[in-house]
């Protein structure tokens, strides 16, 4: 992520001039460092744990892929160290909202200004150094409680598609970390390149595989832990203190949810056609029970454009896993983004097909077209699994229809809940 520039433009330095330049500015980047740490120790502790590099050829103003601070040396020889302080902890709290890989197949211009707002609401609210107000900062409490992709929505529901073209020319500077490095093929098969058409990597952008990137949130998370326990209770701000609480505290685990939820759709009937034995000394006739373990739900698979192959292919085992569970199932499978794809019906005799199942979508978000689907095709199961990113750009879907599970992936901090039935969040690291 990056500031976006507004009226910064650096001069024409000689060598000798700009190596003086980098050398003073530095120097002031560890005393900013140092200033965090006796005054907002969370970000301070953070800052440690991150290399600092002058990147003077493509770096504006900073930026961070997670591991590294980069910053122009003439932007930052402009602020005062109170500012080289906002500028740091800006660029940390995109590591610790994990704005870096969060954005998916939205716009990459319009989501870094929605994770600025948030970001900058933060810093302005808690006073984390100076404000910098010698380029364009997007700041407003009104987004205060929202997420970066609510505010993405907001966006685009507010700028008309003129203002949206000046907001992204103001934005040509920010640097997309989920770009591929050249000739890979990113999340939707496409050849990746840089902002403006530069290939990654050119003139020293840091470049990451998808390993990478998994192998640096591991360490932002460990270092989110680390660096709150060394600020000390009341240091750290409250939205980072509940990420670490989510993370630190014992949860139950979602698949023995998920097997409760649908182990309550298993139907216990009374009938007359079997009495009880206890009722046999009297006259009475005392209904017994009869038991239904056929298990009959549906699983709907978010295949919008989001959402990869590879994590389809985890849904499925998923499902996989739920057959295994029971004797006697019947479950219908489908696929969907903005319709319903390729339904199938499962059951024992057939189960071993569902290794054969071809996932298909990839377009955008339609929740509401699987409640549509059901209703059209007198659908009623007793459960409706759903599995998501959770990112639905309208309605989540009926309420009143049928019971519903969401299984939700991709939302990092585990606080998207769903609107209605019950949401749990689908652990990737243990899939």
């Amino acid at each position: 992520m990056t500031i976006e520039t507004k009226g910064f433009q650096p001069k024409d330095l000689t060598p000798e001039e700009l190596a003086t330049m980098q050398v003073e500015v530095h120097d002031r980047v560890i005393v900013a460092r140092v200033g965090l740490l006796l005054r907002h120790p969370f970000f301070g502790n953070m800052a440690t744990r991150m290399a600092v590099k002058t990147c003077d050829t493509w770096c504006p103003t900073a930026a961070t892929d997670g591991k590294t601070l980069y910053y122009n040396t003439q932007f930052f020889n402009m602020l005062t160290n109170k500012q080289i302080e906002f500028v740091i902890a800006h660029e940390i709290l995109h590591c610790v909202f994990d704005h870096i890989t969060r954005r998916q197949d939205r716009d990459g211009q319009i989501y870094n200004i929605a994770c600025d707002y948030l970001v900058n609401n933060v810093l302005v609210r808690d006073r984390i150094g100076e404000r910098v107000d010698q380029i364009q900062i997007f700041q407003d409490f009104k987004y205060d409680t929202w997420t970066s992709e609510e505010v993405y929505d907001d966006i685009f529901d507010k700028y008309d598609e003129e203002e949206l073209e000046q907001l992204g020319q103001m934005l040509d500077e920010h640097i997309d970390w989920e770009k591929s490095p050249e000739g890979e093929e990113g999340e939707e098969g496409k050849s990746q390149k840089g902002p403006a058409g530069n290939k990654s990597g050119e003139e020293g952008r840091p470049v990451h595989t998808k390993e990478d990137l998994k192998k640096i949130r591991d360490e932002i998370k460990e270092s989110m832990i680390s660096s709150a326990q060394a600020a000390g209770a009341g240091n750290t701000p409250g939205e980072i203190a509940r990420m670490i609480k989510e993370i630190t505290e014992p949860k139950m685990n979602w698949r023995e949810l998920i097997r409760q939820q649908i182990q309550s759709t298993i139907r216990n009937d009374f009938t007359f056609t079997r009495p009880s034995r206890k009722g046999w000394h009297t006259n009475a006739i005392i209904p017994g029970m009869n038991f239904d373990n056929t298990i009959d739900i549906c699983v709907a698979l978010d295949m919008s454009g989001s959402i990869g192959n590879a994590q389809g292919a985890d849904f499925l085992g998923e499902v996989k896993g739920i057959m295994e569970e029971y004797d006697d199932y019947n479950i219908k499978v489908w696929c969907f983004d903005t319709k319903v794809y390729n339904e199938q019906e499962f059951s024992p005799a057939i189960g071993d097909d569902l290794t054969e199942y071809e996932i298909m979508g990839g377009g955008g978000t339609e929740f509401m077209c699987n409640w549509d689907y059901m209703k059209e095709h007198d659908i009623q199961p007793k459960k409706f699994i759903m599995f998501t990113d959770g990112y639905a750009w309208d309605s989540w879907g009926d309420p009143d229809y049928c019971e519903t599970l969401f299984v939700i992936h991709s939302n990092r901090d585990k606080t998207l809940e769903s609107p209605f039935g019950m949401s749990v969040h689908y652990d990737e690291e243990a899939a």
